[in-house]
Formats: structure tokens, C-alpha cells, sequence
């Protein structure tokens, strides 16, 4: 990679990064597409495009953010290796990324992570070590295995070098709206530690100011929402569990979070069954699987359909890393048509 093109992991981040960002990525990322369905917009009222993230390499958005902050590493820091914590996706992402760079990689991940999500990041040639999600800490363990051993930590959000990667999908839908010779009143993004908001609120704030810009969250795990309502950071209550495990965050982060406080007009929280209903209707009318946290912008758009009746909105698909049997178990077990899930009836 051309040495002008690599990203100072102090800078701020801005829309230059992105650009330069997406300049690595050329080659190496797919141009995810911009879906949509006559039938089901015709329904709800509104056209809803969905950026279909979860058909990206690693079935999700995160080797974006990890391949350029990878690439941007020093040769020496290249040679010690990197780590990563994540529960999924984020270890995928930085797997792959640093077995196409050549560079060796330790993952933490929770010894309950989804069977998928650990069988493929070994496969992506990581070392894989799990810990206890209940007792264990997995930033401790990834900052004693960057102390033993060198290695670069590459976190799953809070990172400028990160989001610009991340923020490269923003240019992508500028583009493709531009393609269709149409704008979006709306764009809903899912969101744990905000690092994908971030990116993409930076890019949309400079190709696509027009669009307002909002993030989707589990119930019970929605602090960037209540977040941005009281202007300052707010974590969430313990004990409480999601099937949206992609997404489930203790608090914004810390560099994340004065991006979106800047660039974001606001949060949904949406129900496990608003989250199901969601996956169902990707499935029926996007013929794509998406993961429960993958699926919580889509999950927010049907749940507030009103606010878009006549208006084009852009909902994110992040991810869609999740085994059939477990995809299946959802729609089959939990079912549709409550009260919280208004998109019931386009199954």
C-alpha cells in the first residue's frame, strides 16, 4: 500500500480520512447493494432501501474499519501481530484482514459467542481464546496478550482509524442514491459502541447533508439514544440479555460518541419480536439473512412506519452472521403479530 495513503491513528475523524479510507478498501471490500422491493414499499407507504451489509466479505461491515486500520500499522507493528475482543463480527473482520495482510492475529471472544462467529474466525486463521462473558474481562485479556507479545489492539469501535474504514459504506450509499437520481430523508443504522455511526454520520454529513441521520438499539441496551437525549455519555442498566448480540454495548464510546451527538438527529429501541418481524420481512422481500442486530435499523423503520409514509429511507443491514438452525429458531419460536411488531403483516 502506498505509504501517502496510510491513516495517523491520532487524527481526528474527518471526511478526507474516509476518502483515503475507501482508497484502501478499493479491491478488497465489496460494493454492497442497495436493495429494495417494490411489493414491500408499496405496502408500507415509503420506500425503504436497505444497504445490505450483511452480504459484505466476513458477512459483515466490520473488515472495513479492520483491514485500514491494519494496513495503516507500521511494518513493525505489523510483524508483532494484533488482537481483538469481540463477539462475532469484529473478530471475523480483523481475522480476515490480517491474514490477507499477513499479519498474525489472537482474538478474545466470549466462550458462548455464536457457534458461527468462532468457527469462523479460526477459520480465518485467528488464535482463538475464550473467556467466561459473566466473570471474565475481556479487555484485560486482550491488553495482557498485547503486553506479552507486542501486538497492536485493534478495538471494536472507538477508533478514528476504525470508523473511517467503517465509514466508507456513508460514500457508498451517497453513491448509489446518486445512481437511482433519488435522496433519502432518512438513514437508520444499528449501533453498540457507535463506530459504524460514526463513520457513516461523517460521510452522509458531507455527500448527503440533507439526510437525517438515526441509530436503532435493542430495548434495555439503547444508551446511545437516551445518550443522545441527555447530551452526555449514559451506560446501561446490568442484567438484562438481547438476541441482539452485534449490537449489545455497555456505553457509546468515548471517541464515538461527540461524533454522533454532532451528526445523529436521534435513537429508536425496537422489541425482540420488532427485531424478528424485521428478520422475516428480509428474508421474505430481500431473499437475504440478517442477523438479530443486523436486522435493528429494519426493525425500526416497520416499527415507525408512520414517520415515513411518502419519504425514502435508508436502513443499514450490519450483519448477517448467524446459523440457519438458530435464524429458523427465532422466527419459529417467538413468532409475529404482537402489538410491538406493526410489520406483522407483511410476512
Amino acid at each position: 500500500m502506498r505509504d501517502d495513503l496510510k491513516l495517523e491513528s491520532n487524527a481526528m475523524l474527518d471526511f478526507t480520512m474516509i476518502a483515503k479510507a475507501a482508497q484502501i478498501l478499493e479491491g478488497v471490500t465489496r460494493v454492497t447493494p442497495l436493495l429494495e422491493s417494490e411489493l414491500l414499499n408499496r405496502r408500507l407507504g415509503f420506500r425503504l432501501l436497505v444497504k445490505a451489509e450483511c452480504l459484505q466479505r466476513t458477512g459483515s461491515f466490520k473488515i472495513r474499519g479492520a483491514y485500514v486500520k491494519i494496513a495503516s500499522l507500521s511494518d513493525k507493528e505489523r510483524a508483532a501481530g494484533v488482537v481483538a475482543f469481540s463477539s462475532g463480527n469484529h473478530a471475523q473482520g480483523v481475522a480476515a484482514a490480517a491474514a490477507e495482510l499477513g499479519v498474525s492475529s489472537t482474538i478474545i471472544m466470549p466462550d458462548d459467542a455464536p457457534a458461527v462467529k468462532l468457527r469462523n474466525t479460526a477459520q480465518y486463521g485467528a488464535r482463538v481464546v475464550t473467556y467466561d462473558r459473566v466473570t471474565g474481562d475481556r479487555a484485560k485479556i486482550a491488553r495482557d496478550v498485547a503486553e506479552e507479545t507486542g501486538a497492536t489492539l485493534v478495538p471494536p469501535y472507538d477508533d478514528y482509524v476504525l470508523m473511517s474504514g467503517q465509514g466508507t459504506i456513508g460514500l457508498e450509499v451517497a453513491d448509489q442514491l446518486a445512481q437511482l437520481n433519488t435522496s433519502a430523508d432518512a438513514l437508520v443504522c444499528p449501533v453498540g459502541g457507535g463506530g459504524l455511526m460514526a463513520g457513516i454520520a461523517t460521510a452522509m454529513a458531507e455527500r448527503a447533508p440533507q439526510t437525517r441521520i438515526y441509530t436503532a438499539e435493542p430495548e434495555n441496551f439503547d444508551d446511545t439514544k437516551r445518550s443522545l437525549l441527555a447530551g452526555e455519555r449514559i451506560g446501561n442498566q446490568p442484567g438484562h440479555n438481547s438476541i441482539c448480540d452485534s449490537i449489545v454495548t455497555q456505553i457509546p464510546g468515548e471517541k464515538t460518541f461527540p461524533i454522533n451527538k454532532k451528526l445523529v438527529a436521534g435513537g429508536f429501541s425496537v422489541s425482540e419480536a420488532d427485531v424478528i418481524s424485521a428478520m422475516q420481512t428480509l428474508a421474505d422481500h430481500m431473499k437475504i439473512v440478517a442477523e438479530p442486530g443486523g436486522a435493528a435499523a429494519v426493525a425500526a423503520v416497520l416499527r415507525h412506519g408512520e414517520k415515513w409514509k411518502g419519504k425514502t429511507v435508508v436502513a443499514v443491514v450490519s450483519g448477517g452472521n448467524v446459523d440457519l438452525d438458530t435464524w429458523r429458531g427465532y422466527l419459529n419460536t417467538h413468532g409475529l403479530g404482537s402489538p410491538s411488531g406493526p410489520s406483522s403483516d407483511l410476512k
